[in-house]
């Protein structure tokens, strides 16, 4: 009978290295906060001493959306709306701010030991035991 990889043996470190590096992972994603500047007067886009807000991102989207109930093989409209929707999604995907919560030295310690002791032994359960 073969274990982890097709190799003999190796079977419980395939799994407890398994659960570790899943633990690991789920506390620091667990710890980490998401925090956004996105809003309607804050600035998404800015080149050239020319900003760009969210709210004035909206007006070629109304724009674009009436000239596809208008005509809906109009390409311009199209352009317009799939566009500035497209650039409304970036911009808020771009404000956002991922920061480590609050976490003791000890807190860190256990989730980087889980985390990377984990993924070692689930890669030497891989490793041919037999030789």
């Amino acid at each position: 009978m073969y274990g982890a990889g097709g190799t003999e043996g190796g079977t419980m470190r395939f799994f407890v290295g398994l659960g570790m590096m899943v633990m690991g992972g789920y506390l620091l994603l667990n710890s980490i906060r998401v925090v956004s500047n996105w809003g309607w007067g804050y600035s998404l886009y800015s080149w050239g001493g020319f900003s760009l807000t969210s709210g004035a991102l909206l007006i070629p989207l109304l724009f674009g959306v009436g000239i596809i109930f208008y005509n809906v093989r109009n390409p311009i409209g199209w352009f317009l709306a799939l566009g500035s929707l497209a650039a409304l999604v970036a911009g808020v995907i771009f404000s956002v701010r991922l920061a480590l919560g609050h976490m003791s030295l000890f807190d860190l310690l256990v989730v980087m030991v889980l985390a990377v002791g984990g993924l070692g032994l689930f890669l030497s359960s891989l490793r041919d035991f037999s030789r």
